[in-house]
């Protein structure tokens, strides 16, 4: 009978237990992700590393032959085109272990999941009633 593995505890921790070659690729991810949402807040949730920025921003897993990153694009048609080749069956997007990581748009990503996250807390703040 096998054992399951401890979730890791932090972004560190769940980075640091993964391949040396996909190590690099997820520091590299979590770098983009940070430099595009600098004011996001970094934690584990679902058991994979995660950004929230008013609300869940990116979650991003390593997996044996693919590197997952969720939730799926929705909002602008020529990412969600250029991004289509990677979608999984419910368009989670799945990179291959065995090509390059398409950094840029991993990138183009991170930027429309800030922009989406700040548009919705702000509208939600302008509907929410003011207190007297």
């Amino acid at each position: 009978m096998a054992t399951a593995r401890p979730a890791s505890q932090t972004v560190d921790a769940y980075i640091a237990r993964c391949a040396p070659a996909v190590r690099a690729r997820m520091q590299r991810i979590r770098r983009i992700i940070r430099r595009a949402a600098p004011d996001a807040e970094e934690k584990i949730s679902y058991q994979i590393p995660t950004f929230t920025l008013n609300g869940a921003l990116l979650h991003f897993a390593a997996f044996t032959n693919h590197i997952g990153l969720y939730p799926p694009v929705k909002g602008d048609k020529r990412l969600e085109k250029a991004v289509a080749r990677y979608a999984g069956p419910k368009g989670n997007l799945r990179f291959p272990l065995d090509e390059p990581m398409p950094y840029e748009l991993i990138e183009r990503i991170a930027e429309l999941r800030v922009k989406q996250n700040r548009a919705r807390a702000s509208a939600k703040a302008a509907t929410r009633p003011r207190r007297p």
